[in-house]
């Protein structure tokens, strides 16, 4: 059963620490973003070996493995951002529905195991991406379909709070 969609505009993580789970943009550069990203995989394979991953704690609110298989698309949706960045003068991003997704992804149905080897994979891949970014490259544009603008850099922070607020919601 979908929740709620969530409809807040998460942007402003770029610019200041988020008061709900402490990440701080400040100091954020491309360089950071991989391996910050690859110390979060084993917390989120410990979260899904827990007992009771695909129950929700409320009926708002998406359980751990739910959760788990929206950051393993994350790390593919901003993949795929970053290379457009990086191959494209600010290219606009296609729209990704996080809410759609989860549904026809049936994420409340996965195995847990799969999605920890998933989310370990497109982690890792993702990070590649931004290890292999040149600090020449870290002003370049890029536009979400809603109009914001993004940098590599403010997309790599932006991209970074996502997967440890997650980690946050799960109590991870």
């Amino acid at each position: 059963m979908p929740i709620t969609p969530d409809t807040k505009d998460w942007t402003w993580v770029t610019e200041r620490p988020c008061p709900e789970c402490g990440f701080d943009p400040a100091g954020i550069t491309p360089d950071r973003i991989g391996p910050a990203v690859l110390a979060t995989v084993p917390r989120w394979q410990a979260a899904l070996a827990e007992p009771g991953v695909s129950i929700r704690p409320d009926s708002s609110t998406w359980s751990v493995l739910e959760y788990a298989a929206h950051v393993r698309d994350v790390c593919r949706v901003f993949e795929t951002r970053l290379q457009l960045m990086l191959d494209h003068d600010n290219p606009g991003f296609p729209n990704w529905d996080q809410d759609a997704a989860a549904v026809e992804g049936q994420y409340a149905s996965l195995d847990p195991r799969a999605v920890a080897e998933e989310l370990a994979a497109a982690a890792a891949d993702v990070a590649a991406g931004f290890n292999a970014v040149t600090p020449a490259e870290w002003d370049r544009t890029g536009l979400r379909s809603n109009g914001s603008a993004f940098t590599v850099t403010t997309l790599g922070s932006y991209f970074l709070h996502d997967v440890t607020h997650h980690l946050h919601d799960v109590g991870a």
